[in-house]
């Protein structure tokens, strides 16, 4: 089974990322053919400043590395060093109808959102295509809000395949229920873009801040509080096993609980589950050439499967003219 995902380097990495996404790929790798990369074409959409994309495309990387990625049992690179996948998009977009992609959530959110709408965002879907097919991949873990873009990717797989023959891989979402979608401190979803970030490896006096803003209800301390829409149980859940989320799910329900010292009660959480991986991240940070010996090996993995994808998409479209 070949696995493929994607993260964006365009800002600190949070929990939303850790647990919809990089936790479940890192457990992948020990079972399954796993296709990780750091997906920079895409941030261009958002990241502007090349000296920060520079920067948080290396600290994506070392993040990865040090929560647990093994380089050599997973094939771990980043985007722009695999250009093939542009020349695909090109084929691909040639039989993506325009209403697919005026259909697509995620453009039309974040134009409602009141951001810069330009092509890059718009054809945002067909890269994210290239992406899973080039590669081959058969299930693309992602977050609830991702699903579409997979189902598109499926889309534009079978117009292609029925257009020009038998070329790619159909591939499928992989959705775990439970983590679909992380609420950021305000109970939107977790994300850079709307400021509601918990950080992976935040300083500890900037978790604090992020932990304690975390939005809370009116509830008086003498009633029970709720569990439905509730941030601050949903983010602390993501740390409990099923037996953990039911004894906070009772202490929630109990009158007396204080939302201030269930915040700090999460804030030492945090910081002790993370606390191997910021010794390890910290080691490896002091070697950049590691870490991007790592991505170039990756890359040179990923461009040999990719070109076989590509060779056969570009003969089955008559590009080779020579032959």
């Amino acid at each position: 089974m070949r696995i493929l995902s994607g993260i964006q380097p365009s800002g600190n990495l949070h929990l939303g990322n850790y647990f919809a996404m990089m936790k479940r790929m890192i457990e992948y790798q020990e079972n399954h053919e796993l296709f990780c990369f750091l997906v920079n074409y895409h941030a261009l959409t958002s990241v502007v400043d090349p000296a920060l994309l520079r920067e948080k495309t290396l600290e994506a990387a070392t993040d990865f590395l040090a929560l647990g990625l093994d380089p050599h049992k997973a094939i771990f690179w980043v985007q722009s060093d695999m250009p093939e996948v542009h020349e695909l998009a090109w084929l691909l977009s040639n039989v993506t109808g325009m209403g697919l992609l005026e259909r697509c959530h995620a453009y039309k959110d974040k134009v409602a959102k009141g951001l810069p709408a330009n092509h890059g965002l718009f054809a945002y879907p067909v890269l994210m295509a290239a992406d899973i097919l080039i590669c081959g991949a058969n299930r693309v873990p992602v977050g609830k809000d991702q699903k579409q873009h997979v189902e598109v990717a499926r889309d534009i797989a079978q117009r292609f395949n029925a257009t020009y023959g038998e070329t790619f891989v159909l591939p499928e979402a992989d959705i775990e229920d439970e983590l679909s979608t992380v609420p950021g401190t305000d109970g939107q979803k977790m994300s850079k873009s709307y400021g509601n970030i918990i950080n992976i490896f935040a300083d500890e006096q900037t978790l604090k801040q992020q932990v304690m803003s975390i939005k809370t209800d009116s509830t008086p301390v003498n009633e029970p509080k709720p569990i439905e829409g509730n941030v601050l149980f949903a983010i602390y859940s993501l740390f409990l096993d099923a037996a953990g989320k039911e004894e906070l799910r009772q202490r929630f329900l109990t009158p007396g609980l204080k939302y201030g010292e269930v915040k700090k009660e999460l804030l030492g959480v945090i910081w002790e589950y993370f606390a191997p991986y910021r010794a390890e991240r910290a080691r490896i940070a002091a070697d950049k050439g590691y870490v991007i010996d790592m991505l170039k090996m990756g890359a040179g993995k990923a461009r040999a499967v990719a070109d076989e994808f590509l060779a056969k998409a570009r003969c089955n479209t008559g590009l080779n003219y020579y032959e």
